[in-house]
């Protein structure tokens, strides 16, 4: 059996150091991918890493990742005070009329100079919690919500950084409104998609991940597509990871 993790994290291919990457958590009402932001933040800042994660937080505030993650045996203030965990608090942001040349500007602004300062002596993770209050927080305007993904997306060719966002795929209707999930999509290394399952609701499994990782590397070196398809069952302070029939 997987420890709890296992399946997730070989999908990712996060047992081998690779930076430069974009990952794409993409959920719906039913199955929020919050529980794996919160993996992946605890991945990152794991002992054994030297990671430095700028946390753009659009959605909750910072004590209730802290809450969580202490459940998970993860302590982001004490991360917070030896600065492996910066975090900018996004609640409130309102860009002015052209979100890019306003706020969005300054903001990312923030981000390259966090990222100049440290990336000489660590890795750099950029994550951001929600993708689509920042594109309320832009007024509406996917253009310049795809726009400031593109500029952050440079760093990770300029610095290594990876580069980690949710996108909430159902609130988007048909053909043009969904510009933002499949410009993300295009963009992304690696998407993790959170779903119901098929059959139903059922106690003991939450939903159904799919994972495809556009760069799995063989032994060859060269790089191919690869899709990773399991189940999933979410606890108070772990997530449990498995494939069909296999959960006791």
């Amino acid at each position: 059996m997987d420890r709890p993790a296992g399946l997730l994290d070989e999908a990712l291919n996060m047992q081998h150091s690779q930076t430069g990457r974009l990952l794409l958590v993409s959920d719906c009402v039913e199955t929020s991918g919050a529980f794996v932001l919160h993996h992946l933040i605890k991945r990152f800042l794991s002992p054994s890493s030297e990671n430095i994660v700028i946390f753009l937080a659009f959605a909750q505030p910072f004590n209730h990742y802290d809450r969580i993650l202490r459940k998970m045996g993860c302590n982001l203030a004490v991360q917070r005070e030896n600065k492996r965990f910066i975090f900018f608090d996004m609640l409130m942001l309102e860009c002015p009329d052209g979100g890019v040349e306003g706020g969005l500007i300054a903001l990312f602004g923030n981000i390259q100079k966090a990222v100049e300062v440290n990336s000489l002596k660590k890795n750099i993770i950029i994550m951001i919690d929600d993708i689509s209050l920042l594109e309320v927080a832009a007024n509406g305007s996917t253009k310049d919500v795809l726009d400031f993904m593109h500029y952050c997306h440079t760093l990770t060719t300029q610095f290594g950084c990876t580069i980690v966002t949710v996108v909430h795929e159902d609130i988007y209707s048909s053909g043009e409104g969904l510009t933002l999930p499949l410009q993300m999509e295009y963009l992304a290394d690696i998407t993790i998609k959170t779903e119901p399952l098929i059959t139903g609701l059922a106690a003991d499994v939450h939903g159904q991940l799919t994972v495809l990782n556009k760069g799995t590397t063989d032994g060859s070196g060269s790089s191919k597509g690869k899709i990773h398809n399991f189940r999933y069952r979410v606890k108070e302070n772990c997530v449990d990871y498995f494939y069909p029939g296999s959960c006791s």
